[in-house]
């Protein structure tokens, strides 16, 4: 018989409600995270195509927290973590890239990064509502719920970004955006990555 400490311990984990809506926001995520990454090449916008890879990212990351709905408690912290890891990497990629584009200085389609950005918007704010029943638990429920929420933020940065492109005709605008957007990945995997050692340490101290 396993220890009861090895059983999922909050309800909500496994919970067909929680599933459902893990399942929504994976699928939104991972549908408009391709479909910005193409319009973000389109219109030569390295803020939308951070936003994408945000997208694209936290639809891994839920996905991968659907699969730890069943696990106990300590996998679930160590799922935790390597989402945390994942996104710091992820916000890494994105700061440094930013910094080469700087050498390569391009304006781009300040029409197309706002109707992006604005459907993007629309997209997290859906996910959110959808999450917002279910923002409180563990590491790993936490994670997916701050990216969800870091997301809204992020695509209302990437609407207003595409106003100043458009008034200034410059890329930097762009540019500030998506360091902004790594530097958001990055805050986020710190908090995700503490909460989820916190929990492995209270694990090991049991």
């Amino acid at each position: 018989m396993p220890d009861d400490d090895d059983l999922p311990k909050d309800p909500d984990h496994i919970s067909s409600a929680y599933r459902r809506a893990l399942w929504i926001v994976v699928l939104l995520n991972v549908g408009y995270g391709i479909s910005e990454m193409i319009g973000g090449f389109i219109a030569d916008s390295q803020a939308l195509k951070a936003d994408a890879l945000d997208f694209l990212g936290d639809g891994s990351i839920t996905f991968l927290g659907l699969i730890a709905i069943g696990w106990n408690l300590r996998l679930r912290a160590s799922s935790a973590l390597m989402q945390g890891i994942f996104l710091s990497a992820m916000g890494i990629s994105v700061l440094a890239y930013t910094i080469y584009r700087t050498q390569v200085l391009q304006t781009p389609e300040a029409g197309l990064m706002g109707v992006f950005g604005i459907v993007a918007l629309v997209v997290n704010v859906i996910a959110v509502v959808v999450l917002l029943p279910h923002r409180k638990g563990d590491a790993n429920v936490r994670a997916v719920w701050l990216l969800s929420r870091n997301d809204a933020l992020g695509n209302i940065l990437v609407v207003v970004t595409a106003g100043f492109v458009f008034l200034t005709d410059t890329s930097w605008p762009d540019l500030i955006a998506a360091g902004i957007i790594a530097v958001i990945f990055l805050h986020s995997s710190r908090s995700i990555i503490r909460d989820a050692r916190n929990e492995l340490k209270n694990k090991e101290q049991d």
